[in-house]
């Protein structure tokens, strides 16, 4: 059963995302002096005194405003208020009551869910009038708190617990698989994300890093659990615009660190570039088994194919282990064969071998390509697997010195050729000893 779910809402710059930090006790949510900065929904996980519930950052509502951008917002708002089981109202104290937060509170009047009203950046409790004329709203007493210093933070916790609706625990069989998805900006990550959930919880626009924030959402399917992740666009720090590329980049980076999984999309009208190559690093530096996903092969004709997949085969060597699919996120075409991906990269993470099987290897191996260093001839004695996530293995030889990386390369060839490990990565440790 999944966590309840808290609707952090209120129109731009009222410090929505100061406040999820605060209560998440988190820096996950992107602040900056700037509005509109949110614009997706963020999930941020958290708990008070034993409840554990998930915090929903929306991008802030204006609902007067025409432009695709401020609609596609208020669209994802809107949808986090549907899904919400509370929603946390956010109004700015310092600033007071103005025709936004009215024409939003006029909106939230049309649910029948728990609403609590927070005047937020009441900074000194001197200053409690300044919850006043927010009474005119009809949405209940107001809540004066300050997410910068955290005053009054603690007792709207409490007010949250008490009104959230009480939940089964989760079935302990249920397996979480975090999977993030990853790409240069504009290469289609939203629209593949949709795609997979078969929602729409993503912005997905045509101006390039668009999806500023990681943001998530749980699928199940059967007594599995799928977090998948879209992350803002990886391009490199030289060429980021000041702090919000900067952090989401960040963001992107720390959702390859807990992910098992990643999704590399790359756009196949534009080919593979040296930015598709450096994020493909990234995900092998994070351990992370790897799907790389084709996207927008519908746009591409004969000769351009021919060069993409030239060049997957030439640029992506180094993790050629991957699991490569073409897609089209517009059509759907390859999507079904991603998630069924999905679950055969992960069984490769999790993957433990008997090690009588790896040793058996291991004495089939001893005639082949026996490297010298020295004049002295490598001798393979044992191997063990130290771990799983990704499948890790300790080999003990006379000397580690004489295993070179062409031999390493050799080694990892021929131990995939015995062993099912499509899509992970594997590592192997050499050392001496018996």
């Amino acid at each position: 059963m999944s966590k309840p779910l808290a609707a952090i809402v209120g129109r731009p710059n009222v410090g929505k995302s100061t406040l999820v930090n605060r209560l998440g006790a988190t820096r996950q949510a992107i602040v900056d002096m700037t509005a509109g900065v949110t614009r997706d929904r963020n999930y941020v996980e958290t708990d008070w005194r034993g409840r554990e519930f998930v915090l929903v950052d929306t991008g802030g509502l204006e609902p007067g405003g025409q432009e695709p951008m401020i609609q596609a917002i208020k669209a994802q708002a809107l949808a986090a208020i549907e899904e919400a089981d509370i929603i946390l109202f956010v109004v700015d104290g310092k600033s007071g009551l103005t025709a936004a937060d009215e024409e939003v509170a006029e909106i939230l009047r049309k649910t029948s869910k728990p609403l609590l009203l927070i005047v937020n950046k009441v900074d000194n409790p001197a200053n409690e009038a300044a919850i006043i004329p927010f009474y005119g709203l009809g949405l209940g007493d107001p809540v004066p708190v300050s997410a910068s210093h955290g005053l009054m933070t603690g007792d709207l916790l409490d007010m949250v617990v008490e009104r959230l609706p009480e939940t089964p625990p989760e079935d302990a069989d249920t397996e979480q698989v975090k999977i993030a998805i990853v790409g240069r900006p504009n290469a289609g990550k939203s629209s593949v994300f949709n795609r997979i959930i078969g929602a729409e919880r993503a912005v997905v626009s045509e101006i390039p890093g668009t999806t500023r924030d990681a943001i998530d959402t749980m699928v199940a399917v059967g007594n599995s659990q799928y977090r998948f992740v879209d992350t803002a666009g990886l391009r490199r720090i030289a060429k980021l615009s000041g702090n919000l590329e900067y952090y989401g980049t960040l963001r992107a980076i720390k959702a390859l660190e807990d992910a098992a999984v990643a999704m590399l999309v790359v756009d196949c009208s534009v080919g593979v570039t040296d930015q598709d190559q450096r994020i493909a690093g990234l995900a092998e530096e994070k351990h992370c088994a790897l799907i790389i996903l084709l996207n927008k092969w519908d746009l591409v004709d004969e000769e351009e194919a021919e060069a993409v997949e030239y060049a997957v085969a030439h640029k992506l060597n180094f993790v050629e282990y991957a699991i490569v699919l073409k897609t089209s996120a517009q059509t759907g075409v390859g999507i079904k064969r991603a998630i069924a991906a999905i679950d055969q990269v992960h069984q490769s993470f999790n993957r433990r071998l008997a090690t009588s099987a790896v040793n058996k290897f291991l004495v089939g191996l001893r005639t082949q390509h026996v490297p010298t260093r020295k004049g002295k001839a490598l001798k393979l004695k044992y191997m063990t697997q130290l771990k799983e996530r990704p499948p890790t293995f300790l080999i003990f030889v006379n000397d580690p010195q004489i295993v070179d990386n062409a031999y390493k390369r050799f080694f990892d060839k021929k131990f995939r050729g015995a062993f099912d490990l499509t899509g992970t990565p594997v590592n192997y440790f050499f050392r001496k000893g018996d």
